[in-house]
């Protein structure tokens, strides 16, 4: 009679952000990103973040984004701060020390995914196309 294997529960897919983590990721915002001190009040910063992961698993477009995290615009600004301050830099570090602790990474094997598509509009011309010379024929007349 053959074995039934124990069935693994996976582990739930993160749509939100949990509290113990946005207590880390606010920390590091708060150094990162202080609010200003004039000037037009920020959208919540959880929601937006909560919004940035919804649009990077989903793959959908930023005008499409649910209302519950707030202004697609907005979120997408806060976004692109972030970056250029280097807020998701400074959580990926966190959250991979963290991991690594807890012995849940293997480093012993790695993959990447991508994908290969055709360039649009043609992609980037590499150089000039060079002018065809003026046909010098003799007048008729």
């Amino acid at each position: 009679m053959a074995k039934h294997k124990k069935a693994v529960e996976p582990l739930p897919t993160i749509w939100r952000v949990n509290d113990q983590l946005w207590e880390i990721i606010e920390s590091i915002r708060e150094e990162l990103d202080p609010p200003a001190a004039t000037g037009r009040p920020r959208t919540g910063q959880r929601e937006a973040l909560d919004g940035i992961i919804y649009v990077m698993r989903t793959g959908g477009q930023w005008n499409q984004l649910p209302q519950q995290f707030g202004d697609d615009s907005s979120v997408h600004r806060t976004m692109q701060r972030w970056i250029a301050k280097g807020v998701f830099q400074r959580v990926w570090a966190i959250l991979i020390e963290n991991c690594e602790e807890l012995g849940g990474v293997n480093w012993d094997w790695q993959s990447a995914d991508g994908a290969m598509g055709k360039a649009r509009f043609g992609g980037i011309a590499s150089a000039q196309i060079p002018r065809i010379a003026v046909n010098q024929a003799r007048n008729v007349a």
